[in-house]
C-alpha cells in the first residue's frame, strides 16, 4: 500500500525549498555531514518513521546502515532536525514531534512557525526556548557556522 502526501500550499512550500537549500549549501561547504529534504524518511530508535522538513545527518553516522537499508528510510534519528508549521498544522502535534526528536537522540532541533514569526529551539536537557520574530538563527555549537536567514522567510508572508 503507498502512501501519499498531499500538495503543500504555495508558501509552505517556498518556506521548504528556502530552508533545504540554505541547510544544503551549508552542508556541503561544512563536510561533516549530509542534509535532507521533507522526501527523507528516517526510522527512529522508539520505532516510529518520520520526515522532518528539514534535516541534517553526520557522515559518521551514515557508514553504520548497508547500502540496502540506506535505499529505505534511514534506520537512525537526524542529528538536526527542522519542522515548519503551515496553516493547516497543529502547533501542539509539531511540538511534541520536535520532542520525539530529541528523545530519540537529535541534538537540535527548530520548529519554525512563519504564522507567529517564532522559532522553538529543541535542545537534549535543556527547555525549549521561543524566539520571537528573529532575523536569523545559528546552528551553533551543533552546526557551526550555520545561519539561516529568517526575514527571508518571513518576507514571503508579506
Amino acid at each position: 500500500m503507498t502512501s501519499c502526501r498531499p500538495p503543500t500550499d504555495w508558501k509552505t512550500e517556498n518556506y521548504n525549498l528556502r530552508i533545504s537549500a540554505a541547510l544544503l549549501a551549508w552542508a556541503d561547504q561544512d563536510g561533516a555531514g549530509v542534509a535532507t529534504d521533507s522526501s527523507t524518511g528516517f526510522d527512529l530508535p522508539d520505532g516510529a518513521t518520520r520526515s522532518p522538513d528539514a534535516a541534517w545527518v553526520r557522515r559518521s553516522r551514515l557508514a553504520a546502515p548497508s547500502e540496502e537499508q540506506k535505499a529505505r528510510f534511514l534506520p537512525l534519528r537526524p542529528d538536526f532536525v527542522i519542522e515548519l508549521r503551515s496553516p493547516s498544522d497543529s502547533l501542539k502535534i509539531l511540538q511534541d514531534k520536535l520532542q520525539e526528536y530529541i528523545d530519540n537522540g537529535a541534538q537540535l532541533g527548530w520548529l519554525l512557525d512563519p504564522l507567529d514569526r517564532r522559532v522553538y529551539v529543541y535542545r537534549p536537557g535543556v527547555a525549549v526556548e521561543c524566539l520571537e520574530d528573529p532575523a536569523t538563527i545559528s546552528g551553533d555549537p551543533e552546526l557551526p557556522s550555520f545561519v539561516l536567514d529568517l526575514a527571508k522567510l518571513w518576507e514571503v508572508t508579506e
